[in-house]
């Protein structure tokens, strides 16, 4: 005979305390709820995807590897509300922590008009993103960083260890 017991909490995790979840997506939901804003995957903008990997805008307005920080630091920009979720895109292959977050962003007042009419749609949102993120200061001071750390690195090193015996 078997008995239903409740899962309890993880133990001894202590989770943050975020948002409340989501709940099931109907359609007396108002254009203000976190269910009926749009979902944007850093794929969408990876200039590294193709179309069939995830890629939903054409390659001259992608950039290499965009982080969901740097996307939501752009909406917020934008004054958009934004939402920042550890979910990981489907058609991602790989596992790893970088690869993970899922942005949520407002599109819609509750009567339906865009709240920011430059940005109405996703499309215009993902192009946006992709012409603003390499401008970023972050993006832009890792190329200096990166010649800088291999000039230091290959000055340092000898050639060879020498005869061992």
């Amino acid at each position: 005979m078997a008995t239903m017991h409740a899962h309890p909490g993880h133990p001894g995790g202590s989770r943050m305390q975020g948002p409340p979840p989501l709940t099931p997506w109907s359609p007396d939901k108002k254009h203000s709820d976190r269910e009926r804003w749009v979902c944007i995957y850093p794929a969408y903008i990876n200039r590294k995807k193709s179309r069939q990997e995830g890629r939903r805008i054409p390659k001259q307005y992608c950039v290499d590897d965009p982080s969901p920080q740097e996307i939501r630091d752009v909406l917020q920009a934008l004054n958009m509300n934004v939402l920042v979720e550890l979910k990981q895109y489907p058609r991602e292959r790989s596992r790893e922590l970088q690869c993970r977050g899922r942005i949520r962003v407002q599109l819609r007042n509750d009567d339906g008009a865009p709240l920011n009419s430059e940005y109405a749609t996703r499309d215009s949102i993902l192009v946006h993103l992709g012409k603003t993120i390499p401008l970023l200061k972050s993006r832009q001071a890792k190329p200096q960083e990166q010649s800088q750390a291999a000039a230091s690195s290959s000055a340092g090193q000898k050639k060879g260890k020498g005869k061992r015996r």
